[in-house]
């Protein structure tokens, strides 16, 4: 077999950064990896098989829901069949919602990750399919004036839903640290490519170095250290198994000094170098 370096295709743009699908009956997609463009929830009502999100694999069962957030490479692999809701959305539709359900959004998508996969119980499936249901029905409906602000109401509820299904996210949802917390898993998301030190987070945020690091610990059990090279391991692993460009290029893209800084950094948070990464990929058919 000719070895080649798996390529991601790119998500197709969505008419008004959002849609819904309701797949009643068993749903099976062609093995092929997408780095997405939009956020994304899974509401699986039953299946089976795997789904690949970034370098990890999922086993589908009944009642579960995956949160996986726009940058993503997610792919099912063949034979995997479920019946359930595909929503997708940008980040555009935070701005049409209120605090509360952008407080739902930095916790859960900021820090997708940690929360890629949710169990639920009968009840709870229940009632996020009702809620689910309604916003298909709303989507599907004839445009009117104000259709994506009621789309976006819909999607607070389902935020604010699942944020209380995992009971981890909603303790102190609101206190002031769990705001600062939440603030720097944003700047994260945002800053990553330019920013990889404590300080240069801490002074956007007005506070110490140290205090920021005691404020994570606290929050998530990690140093803002670790979260930081958390972001940067999951972007280059992504660009390493899904792309082609040369380690070289992911390094100064990631803002490494040098591709050896890049490579001593990928090996010592990962334990392998990110050659080595690459060519666990090659010679697997998709």
């Amino acid at each position: 077999m000719i070895k080649e370096i798996l390529h991601a295709k790119l998500e197709k743009e969505i008419k008004d950064s959002f849609s819904i699908a309701n797949f009643k009956d068993y749903f099976s997609l062609e093995p092929i990896a997408y780095r997405l463009s939009y956020n994304r929830i899974l509401l699986i009502a039953n299946g089976t098989g795997e789904i690949n999100i970034d370098d990890q694999v999922f086993q589908i069962t009944n009642h579960q829901i995956f949160l996986i957030a726009k940058g993503q490479v997610i792919r099912l692999n063949a034979g995997t069949n479920f019946s359930g809701f595909e929503l997708s959305f940008g980040d555009c539709f935070w701005e049409r919602s209120p605090s509360s359900a952008n407080n739902c959004k930095a916790v859960l998508f900021n820090n997708a990750a940690n929360n890629q996969q949710l169990s639920l119980t009968v009840k709870d499936h229940a009632h996020l399919s009702v809620l689910f249901e309604s916003l298909y029905t709303e989507f599907s409906s004839a445009d009117y004036v104000n259709k994506l602000d009621a789309m976006a109401a819909y999607l607070k509820i389902i935020m604010i839903k699942i944020a209380n299904v995992n009971a981890a996210l909603t303790t102190g949802m609101d206190s002031y640290e769990s705001k600062l917390y939440r603030n720097f898993i944003e700047l994260i998301s945002v800053h990553y490519q330019s920013s990889h030190e404590v300080a240069d987070y801490a002074g956007l945020m007005g506070i110490s170095a140290r205090k920021l690091t005691e404020l994570t610990k606290k929050c998530c059990g990690k140093g803002a250290k670790d979260l930081i090279n958390g972001q940067l391991i999951a972007e280059a692993k992504r660009d390493l198994q899904f792309s082609s460009r040369p380690v070289k290029e992911i390094a100064y893209q990631l803002n490494f000094s040098s591709p050896d800084q890049f490579s001593h950094f990928f090996k010592k948070n990962t334990t392998i170098s990110p050659q080595e990464y690459r060519m666990r990929f090659v010679n697997i058919g998709f």
